[in-house]
């Protein structure tokens, strides 16, 4: 192991022991030596949660460590590369309201670890924008959720095809309430086939998703990844919702539609290609590109 990652790692045990954190939440793809790294783990009796992008790396940590989070295969800067393991762990249950943890990133370039964040969950605003923090798996899958993610993130990053960034809304959980405040706006595309053969889990699905994510209108998604519907009309009013200055009518549809349903939404920005989070009706997550 880097003699840099190895101290920064060792520094990041001794603060989680003098703060009472939980554990390391570390972006591994930069550390070369994962036998090291669990070595180090052990000796200090420091919990350790893993995040990869690159999958050769991903399945050599996985036979070593017991959590580690798959991260999407597009470019991530060192507060992105944070805030994606978050969500991803949260997702899992791997983390909590009131969890304190000790963050590592760096540049991939570098090969090197290079920033150290204490987060509080439920207290820190920057990373996280709302102290409500949903549980995640109590809305939908967390296999659902972190696959809807890659796909806003993907669509942020890399657009419909290779274009600018495609404005969508990813609706899902409560989907029966959900219908009962949105309406078509276009003939449902998924309507007429098998359950097993529009699940989002399918990965053949994702290219899919993607294509129609140009049709005006919210797809809805049940808890388990069925896809409900596409092109839908979200009718809850954003009225006394309150939403960053800039942020248009698919951001307060999402912001009303989660205050009425307790549904997770989320929110690619077509003038951006920032991917909001909304839950209870205020953004809990923002992702922008470059960050």
């Amino acid at each position: 192991m880097k003699a840099q990652n190895r101290l920064l790692v060792e520094i990041a045990c001794s603060i989680v022991k003098k703060t009472k954190s939980k554990g390391i939440l570390i972006y591994a793809d930069l550390i070369e030596d994962y036998e090291t790294l669990s070595q180090i783990g052990r000796e200090k009796q420091v919990e350790l949660i893993l995040a990869l992008k690159e999958d050769v790396y991903f399945q050599e940590a996985s036979t070593i460590f017991k959590k580690v989070l798959k991260l999407p295969d597009i470019p991530l800067g060192r507060v992105n590369q944070i805030k994606i393991a978050i969500l991803q762990a949260l997702s899992k249950g791997l983390v909590k309201k009131g969890d304190k943890w000790v963050c590592l990133s760096g540049i991939p370039q570098s090969k090197a670890l290079d920033n150290l964040l204490i987060l509080e969950f439920g207290r820190e605003f920057e990373i996280i924008s709302s102290s409500d923090l949903p549980i995640l798996s109590d809305i939908v899958k967390p296999e659902v959720f972190d696959t809807l993610l890659t796909i806003a993130l993907e669509l942020s990053s890399e657009g419909k095809e290779g274009r600018k960034p495609a404005g969508t809304i990813l609706v899902m959980g409560r989907h029966e309430e959900v219908f009962k405040f949105s309406h078509p706006m276009v003939i449902n595309p998924f309507q007429g086939y098998p359950e097993e053969e529009r699940n989002i889990l399918d990965p053949r699905l994702k290219a899919t998703v993607k294509e129609f994510s140009s049709i005006d209108g919210a797809f809805i998604f049940r808890d388990d990844g069925v896809i409900m519907a596409a092109g839908r009309h979200l009718d809850a009013s954003g009225e006394n919702i309150e939403i960053p200055l800039g942020l248009g009518s698919r951001h307060r549809a999402a912001a009303g539609i989660t205050r009425l349903t307790d549904a997770l939404a989320i929110v690619v920005s077509e003038e951006t290609g920032g991917v909001r989070i909304f839950h209870h009706g205020k953004i809990f997550m923002e992702i922008e590109k470059g960050e």
